[in-house]
């Protein structure tokens, strides 16, 4: 594990009204984030609401941008400068609608998969930092997608989103430990834990 901090930011849209929205998952995961290792307070900085803490023994920074989906990149790009960090040391957090509801996958660089939020961090940073993708699926081709995104969560998504965020929380440290294939794996586990196996009986010997 490095000794460099790390920058995990959730991506969304601030106000209440946006709160329960599918482009919201990454303001949401950074919020279970700061209960779970309970985090410091929530404070104004880099155009966005930043907490310190602690995950898996590494020093972490939370950040929520506040700048509106669209420009996240003035946010995230002005904190990783102020921390001097390296991409491989700041994880975005982001709903993707080219994966489907309910799946969960993690990569380092690529392209936005028309994600705004991405396309503005790559213009302030380049593209290699690394990605939490959140599944939300998309309805209705091109022109539906931005009622998708910005519409909330429903009932059904509920049974899959809640469980995933409980989940991305308890295998946070796996991130810190930069083993992305282990945080994915012991998400997983989570969500389907695996049926014990039964120890086969002993035979009574004649």
């Amino acid at each position: 594990m490095s000794d460099t901090p790390l920058l995990i930011a959730g991506l969304g849209n601030p106000g209440a009204e946006h709160a329960r929205d599918r482009h919201n998952a990454g303001f949401i995961v950074a919020d279970a984030l700061h209960d779970e290792y309970r985090f410091g307070p929530w404070r104004a900085k880099f155009e966005g609401l930043l907490a310190e803490g602690t995950i898996g023994g590494r020093r972490v920074y939370l950040l929520k941008p506040q700048t509106y989906m669209n420009l996240s990149g003035r946010s995230v790009g002005a904190a990783m400068r102020f921390y001097k960090l390296a991409h491989d040391a700041v994880v975005v957090i982001h709903d993707e609608i080219d994966l489907a509801a309910g799946k969960l996958k993690t990569k380092a660089g690529g392209g936005d998969a028309g994600n705004n939020g991405l396309r503005s961090i790559t213009a302030a940073i380049g593209p290699d930092y690394r990605r939490v993708r959140i599944g939300v699926g998309k309805t209705g081709g091109k022109s539906g997608v931005v009622g998708h995104v910005l519409g909330s969560f429903s009932k059904s998504d509920a049974e899959w989103f809640g469980p995933m965020v409980e989940a991305i929380a308890a295998a946070a440290p796996m991130l810190a430990k930069d083993d992305d294939i282990a945080f994915l794996n012991k998400v997983q586990l989570k969500i389907n834990p695996q049926p014990k196996k039964a120890k086969p009986e002993e035979k009574d010997e004649d």
